[in-house]
């Protein structure tokens, strides 16, 4: 369940209870007349199923709530009532299937804004991903698979394309392009002062690294890794399931092939320059093709299952 809280204009707030009314999985309904101040209104909460948000936040901001009020919705951890438990029963759809997309845009644009904590993540996990490298350990690379922040902007191109948002797209890209390059660079900067100081005593890179090796060795099963990949993680981020997104981030490679890209360059390894500019893009690529699908196939399926309630609602009504 979601928790519903409102500021309505007091002129509206009839208009707004006839539509939670209206709508299956909303119930306890609660109005406190003149209690908000700032905006000036009503203050209007209710308990809401999932399934059922974006009709209702549809249905206020056709009211224009947002502009004239405010419109906040909250996860509910524990709801103790056999009203709610009926209003989930009769919204349609179920509520990990159901895409909240106002909340979905909210979570994609953290990820298209180039904050100094998103460059330093990616700074530190590609940091970590070159001593994997160097030392071949699979530790190290899960260590740094997991500490990238890289997937939220991934998502946000994803939708970016289903909701044809080319300036989100470019936003997002432009995260990924510049987190990268600076990640990249200060790595490269790393390597070689370490390796002028004796810190790395290799020419170059091993040629034999049986446990890291997949890092610059894309292949058809990294592309279909990326692939699977994209879509757990768009399904994470819809259904939110962050356990589920953790597997995910562990699943791809993307910032480990920077890392080691970061140290064949400042190794003068250009076998493994290439290979690494390949892995990461196939990763990238995967991940956005099957995150975009993913996201278009949720929105097909939901509206099979809302063009069924109608069915049901229209016989029912006869």
């Amino acid at each position: 369940m979601l928790h519903l809280r409102a500021i309505v204009p007091a002129e509206r707030t009839e208009a707004v209870c006839k539509e939670l009314a209206a709508c299956a999985g909303a119930t306890n309904v609660v109005v406190i007349e003149g209690a908000a101040r700032a905006p000036r209104g009503d203050l209007v909460t209710a308990d809401i199923a999932r399934e059922s948000a974006n009709e209702v936040l549809d249905a206020l901001r056709a009211l224009d709530v947002d502009r004239d009020g405010s419109i906040a919705l909250d996860k509910v951890d524990l709801t103790l009532s056999d009203r709610a438990e009926t209003a989930k029963d009769l919204a349609p759809g179920h509520g990990d299937d159901a895409v909240v997309w106002e909340e979905l845009d909210r979570q994609v644009s953290e990820g298209t804004a180039l904050t100094w904590s998103f460059v330093a993540f990616l700074v530190l996990a590609t940091q970590l991903a070159a001593i994997a490298a160097l030392i071949d350990s699979p530790v190290l690379v899960v260590g740094a698979m997991v500490l990238g922040p890289e997937f939220a902007a991934i998502a946000a191109i994803c939708y970016g394309l289903v909701r044809l948002q080319p300036g989100r797209i470019v936003q997002a890209v432009r995260a990924l392009a510049v987190g990268f390059a600076v990640a990249i660079a200060v790595t490269y900067v790393c390597a070689l002062a370490a390796r002028w100081t004796g810190v790395i005593e290799l020419d170059r890179l091993p040629d034999d690294r049986p446990l890291t090796a997949f890092i610059y060795s894309p292949d058809r099963w990294s592309f279909i890794v990326a692939l699977l990949a994209g879509a757990a993680g768009v399904l994470s981020l819809t259904a939110g399931k962050s356990s589920a997104l953790v597997g995910v981030f562990i699943s791809v490679t993307t910032v480990p092939a920077a890392g080691n890209l970061a140290v064949a360059m400042a190794l003068k390894h250009g076998s493994e320059i290439n290979g690494s500019l390949l892995q990461l893009g196939v990763n990238v690529g995967g991940m956005i093709i099957a995150g975009t699908l993913t996201l278009l196939l949720q929105r097909a399926v939901w509206a099979v299952v809302l063009r069924r309630r109608g069915r049901r609602n229209a016989m029912r009504g006869t």
